[in-house]
């Protein structure tokens, strides 16, 4: 089998059409096609079936997954390897992690970890759902939660505070807000309660509220709501230093506590650079949500 066969079969099995594998292989959906029959003919069997939602695998193609994802962990992980045998860090490493981190976070970890390893290009891939790491959507994942399951590498990287916050010309026009019996008086900001990934992101039993006025899946789309004067809302404390004029509401009684966690390949432990930026990351981490947590 041709290794590049193998990753146009991988591209279309992920994407299920030969355009999305296309897209993604910055190749023709006709020669996706011709790629995909000549694998199937040097193998002698049927990959796909074609169905109106798309390219889906048979019994034969779900085999060959298998085998294709272990063969490209191993070609991934021996890349990495050899990227990684420098006193800096170089190549390209692709980190998935909620939008809220992605937007107020790592710009500035990544500024530090640049300042020191300047030849390191470092992909975000911010996605308001649960980043894939099988599928290889991403080197290494942050998470605000950790996973039960599966053959991961976890490791808390720390814990973060959301309060309640409104804009300060906002509350200037309501009645003052004594309790949290208060808030529910009051238009809510917060996420699209059935497009929640993570039960962690469920904050509406924690300010007594059972309704969302104005809504959103993303955390820095809530922020613009908020600062827009549309309501009140459940802030990351790290993002107050970006908004002026925003406040928190009763902050001697309410206050919670959030972790993030850094997950990846149970494999990815033989790999030194991996490992390398996991450390510096996560000790950035540390440190990027400290200082602003501290501003806040």
């Amino acid at each position: 089998m041709n290794w590049d066969d193998i990753r146009v079969f991988l591209a279309v099995a992920r994407t299920e059409s030969l355009s999305g594998a296309g897209r993604g292989l910055k190749m023709d959906p006709a020669t996706v096609g011709r790629r995909v029959a000549r694998l199937e003919q040097g193998l002698g069997v049927t990959l796909f079936a074609k169905s109106p939602q798309g390219y889906d695998l048979t019994r034969d193609g779900t085999r060959l997954l298998v085998h294709a994802e272990d063969a490209e962990n191993a070609v991934t992980l021996g890349a990495a390897d050899l990227e990684g045998g420098g006193e800096t860090l170089s190549g390209v490493i692709r980190l998935g992690a909620p939008d809220g981190c992605a937007n107020f976070v790592l710009p500035k970890v990544l500024a530090r970890i640049a300042a020191s390893h300047p030849n390191l290009d470092v992909q975000v891939v911010a996605l308001p759902r649960v980043i894939n790491l099988s599928k290889r959507e991403a080197d290494l994942v942050i998470s605000v939660s950790a996973p039960q399951a599966g053959r991961l590498l976890v490791q808390k990287i720390t814990d973060y505070h959301l309060s309640l916050a409104a804009m300060t010309e906002y509350l200037q026009t309501v009645s003052p807000i004594s309790t949290l019996a208060d808030v529910k008086h009051h238009k809510i900001v917060g996420y699209v309660p059935d497009l929640i990934f993570d039960k962690e992101l469920d904050y509406l039993d924690d300010i007594g509220c059972e309704h969302v006025h104005f809504s959103s899946n993303t955390v820095s789309v809530q922020l613009n709501m908020i600062r827009a004067g549309l309501g009140i809302g459940v802030v990351h404390d790290f993002c107050l230093p970006y908004v002026a004029q925003m406040q928190r509401i009763l902050p001697a009684d309410f206050r919670l506590k959030r972790s993030f966690y850094l997950i990846r390949h149970a494999d990815d432990r033989k790999v030194e650079r991996l490992t390398r930026f996991a450390d510096i990351l996560v000790a950035e981490m540390k440190a990027v949500v400290d200082d602003l947590e501290r501003d806040a």
